[in-house]
């Protein structure tokens, strides 16, 4: 079937990005406002803390240029991705990079000159200035990554040392993305599918049991024979890592990697803690799963394949259709948040259909002075429904946000980011399963669906997590760092995760060769805590009703006025304790219930 060109798709399934700069020359004409803004910036360079009013000052010009540059690198990015064909957005997104790099540049005088301002200096300004206040946040968080800046000197060469310590993650990306080839695989019949990473996880699915075989095996087979290579860059990244956080006088690559958004390590236990308390419950799903695929034996090359029968027709929603649900699903959230998502919805925020050229996938994205777009490749799936209402989370998050904190706290950090959107899943679950309560087929459709994101998000993402932490310990103590060391360490937490019910082929013992998330520096954890506190608030608002709303609208329209978890306290969420995650996790235990009963 034909891909349509973007110029025969309707205008109401197309986000109006236009509205941002509604004439061709509006986008010139503040870049070069920007780029006059950007010069002049060096006015304040050595003169940031001459008095108050010239920190207040710089400051807020700092931000007003930092504000512009967001709207025209988000007009530029969004503008190449609805068709990335085309020569002139490949020009104007490089011009909106350049700009960045210039800016950052331009900027760099700002954080050194505010490590040098002492409490007492800032005490005086703020009663010279009073309109400080207005960015005490803002700058009591630079202040608090004092005792980790180094003297300018030494900042100096670590910054110059940024590409050899990011080289063993550029080496290993490239080499898994461009330079991994697999051989092809057979299924049942004799008949050879192409094995890349995209079609691995479709081909793990199939039905075929003999082809999700193959496909396993060749592809940890192949990843194996590069076993040393691919543990030299592990090593490389996270002995970069290391290095930098004791350069700056951290215990741990891990204290690092919190400090940033001010996370008590405390939260990382805690969700280890939690789903270890809980790993019954996963068992207990590996053993229904065993039970429904009726096997002998249960292999890691069964887990992604689907225990029921997917319904025709839930491939086959209108998007007129799923925008309906979405908007059914999101009521229990209170008419403030509906009108708005409704509005939005039907007025240019979404750029529904594939088209030549657009870029692949679903996200959510926007400028503080944009509407929150929202970008879909809609094939009528029910997994695309999923789709729409999560990103519609992000885009109410940002748009609530936005609309009650100033610029400088108009945004929100990733340990938060994806809370809203799977609240928001977790409403379309919940108002599914209400509304199909005597159709067993379907509600079966819907429990896999979320067993497979408890599965996937809560339980795999913390096992990463786990793998992650001890793969550093190790490293960090000085022990041996070998490929076969990183197999038995993995094997050995695989087997405590999936239980007896499955075997722990000796071929998962390579998966960490795959994940790309052990270069990302203890971020993999956060799926699986935004998930556990997305459905304690989906939980709440289900079954407390407004007290529960006004709790995470209070949390929805917060954005980064305080640190990530002071704002979850403050909305009744407190991931220092593993009761977030083990309440998480009792809601599966409730779903893996009902599908033994249904199957």
């Amino acid at each position: 079937m034909r891909t349509n060109n973007r110029s025969e798709i309707e205008s109401k399934y197309k986000w109006d990005i236009i509205s941002m700069y509604p004439e061709d020359s509006a986008w010139e004409n503040e870049y070069n406002q920007v780029i006059k803004g950007v010069e002049n910036l060096a006015k304040y360079k050595g003169h940031l803390l001459d008095s108050g009013s010239n920190l207040y000052e710089g400051i807020q010009y700092y931000l007003d240029l930092e504000r512009k540059i967001g709207n025209l690198a988000t007009f530029a990015h969004m503008n190449l991705d609805q068709d990335t064909r085309e020569g002139a957005s490949q020009a104007l997104m490089d011009k909106a990079n350049s700009l960045m790099v210039l800016f950052m540049q331009a900027s760099s005088f700002i954080d050194p000159e505010l490590m040098e301002l002492d409490d007492e200096a800032y005490g005086k300004f703020v009663e010279e200035d009073s309109r400080l206040n207005d960015y005490a946040q803002l700058i009591n968080d630079r202040l608090r990554r004092r005792a980790h800046i180094l003297t300018p000197e030494k900042e100096e060469v670590i910054a110059s040392f940024g590409e050899v310590t990011g080289a063993s993650a550029k080496t290993y990306g490239m080499f898994n993305n461009a330079d991994m080839k697999f051989p092809s695989v057979i299924d049942s019949k004799g008949e050879e599918h192409l094995l890349t990473s995209g079609t691995y996880i479709p081909l793990v699915e199939s039905v075929d049991r003999t082809l999700r075989e193959n496909a396993f095996k060749t592809l940890y087979h192949t990843y194996d024979s590069y076993k040393n290579t691919l543990t030299s860059t592990l090593f490389g990244a996270l002995k970069g890592n290391q290095v930098i956080s004791e350069l700056r006088g951290f215990n741990s690559s891990r204290e690092a990697a919190l400090f940033e958004n001010n996370i008590p390590e405390t939260v990382y236990d805690a969700l280890i803690e939690g789903v270890h308390d809980k790993i019954g419950a996963f068992h207990k799903y590996i053993k229904l799963r065993k039970n429904t695929l009726k096997v002998e034996e249960l292999h890691m090359y069964d887990v992604y394949t689907p225990i029921v029968e997917v319904a025709e027709d839930s491939n086959n929603i209108p998007y007129e259709k799923a925008v309906s649900m979405v908007l059914e699903a999101i009521k229990p959230l209170g008419e403030e948040y509906y009108k708005i998502a409704k509005e939005g919805l039907e007025n240019g925020w979404v750029d529904v259909y594939e088209n030549e050229g657009k870029r692949s996938g679903a996200y959510s994205s926007g400028s503080y002075d944009s509407k929150p777009y929202i970008l879909l490749n809609y094939k009528g799936t029910l997994d695309n429904v999923f789709t729409l209402i999560h990103e519609l989370g992000h885009s109410m998050h940002s748009y609530l946000t936005r609309k009650n904190q100033p610029y400088q706290y108009g945004d929100y950090s990733i340990f938060l980011a994806e809370i809203a959107s799977t609240c928001n899943e977790q409403l379309l679950l919940h108002y599914l399963l209400e509304k199909e309560k005597d159709n067993l087929k379907e509600r079966k459709i819907l429990l896999n669906h979320s067993l497979d994101s408890f599965r996937g998000t809560v339980y795999r993402q913390t096992m990463f997590a786990e793998f992650e932490h001890e793969i550093n310990k190790q490293m960090q103590a000085g022990l041996p760092f070998t490929a076969q060391w990183l197999k038995d360490k993995y094997l050995e937490i695989n087997k405590y995760y999936y239980g007896a019910d499955i075997v722990s082929d000796d071929e998962i013992a390579i998966e960490w060769a795959r994940i790309p998330h052990f270069y990302y520096n203890y971020y993999v954890f956060q799926y699986a805590t935004g998930f556990s506190a997305a459905v304690a608030f989906s939980e709440a608002i289900i079954n407390e009703g407004q007290p529960a709303v006004d709790r995470y609208l209070k949390f929805l329209k917060a954005g980064c006025s305080d640190y990530p978890v002071e704002v979850l306290k403050n909305a009744g969420i407190d991931m220092e304790n593993p009761r977030i995650v083990g309440y998480a996790l009792e809601k599966f235990e409730k779903l893996v219930r009902e599908m033994e009963s249904l199957v």
